[in-house]
């Protein structure tokens, strides 16, 4: 028994919706950190990134999803299947979608799945700062019509609005059960991973629309370095073609190093010390069509 003699409740949170809904900025303000990245371009997070939010009377973890879209090669059908398979396993959906955008055939394509599901659906409206407060009940009203939720709360993660009352009303709706973290754990990634994440975000905003996402990124070493103190961290850069190389790199290796002098900065803050970042840039031609390489910067399929 916790505090006022309240049960404590634990439990899973999936989240779900289009590209771009802002699944990873809610995430990232949940557990106070960046754990997920964050890109205007679709298709950002490609595996499951759990967050953790522990209080006195529950603990909540948040499992962000691939934004569901129509697949073009393996990793596609991946990221497809990954969004799928949490759907059973958690105690509530939380449907998330923009505000300030119509609903689309990917809303409709994703509530097709939701209608099906036991586990109670919430409709998260979120970017509420972007529109006027008279168009939420037509907002609302269009979702509703078509879908019945067990809730609807519509919040701006950006800027925290109504994200405590989302948490409250979540929390309602979890199990009595344990703590499965400890209290002062945000996510289950392991630093490797969420390094990796963090240099590629920082080649989705510097290079554009350029590279879109056939990049990927391969921890080589994480070291300590005594003679200078710093943690040497040496990573690789996958991109599918020449062409693409050389726009991550940049003239005279300019681009290459803006990437890298952006990541070491996020990579500091994450490990709390300073980092030598050395990045490398390789080609693997259609490296998303190859299971061998999808398993090898895991994505394993055998595991959904």
């Amino acid at each position: 028994m916790q505090k006022n003699d309240k049960p404590f409740k634990s439990g899973f949170v999936s989240i779900i919706g289009r590209p771009n809904v802002g699944k990873s900025t809610f995430i990232n303000r949940m557990v106070g950190q960046k754990i997920a990245i964050m890109s205007d371009k679709p298709q950002t997070t490609r595996n499951k990134v759990q967050g953790i939010v522990t209080s006195d009377t529950s603990q909540m973890i948040f499992i962000d999803t691939p934004g569901v879209h129509k697949p073009k090669h393996r990793l596609g059908d991946f990221m497809l299947k990954v969004t799928r398979s949490t759907l059973s396993e958690v105690d509530v959906i939380m449907f998330m979608v923009n505000a300030d955008e119509k609903i689309g055939t990917g809303d409709r394509f994703i509530m097709e799945w939701l209608e099906k599901s036991e586990t109670p659906v919430f409709l998260v409206i979120n970017k509420i700062d972007l529109v006027h407060p008279d168009q939420l009940l037509e907002i609302i009203t269009t979702y509703t019509d078509e879908l019945k939720f067990a809730e609807v709360v519509p919040i701006s993660a950006l800027n925290g609005n109504n994200i405590e009352r989302l948490v409250e009303t979540l929390e309602s709706y979890l199990p009595e059960g344990p703590q499965y973290y400890a209290a002062d754990q945000v996510t289950d990634h392991p630093e490797r991973f969420i390094i990796s994440e963090m240099i590629r975000e920082k080649v989705l905003h510097t290079t554009r629309e350029e590279i879109p996402h056939s990049i990927a990124v391969a921890i080589e070493s994480i070291e300590q370095d005594t003679s200078t103190g710093k943690t040497h961290i040496r990573a690789t850069i996958i991109v599918e073609r020449d062409s693409q190389k050389g726009i991550v790199i940049g003239k005279g290796g300019k681009l290459l190093k803006e990437i890298g002098t952006k990541a070491r900065k996020d990579i500091e803050m994450l490990l709390g010390e300073k980092v030598f970042l050395e990045l490398w840039v390789k080609v693997q031609k259609d490296w998303r069509n190859r299971p061998s390489r999808l398993k090898e910067f895991g994505f394993n399929e055998e595991d959904y």
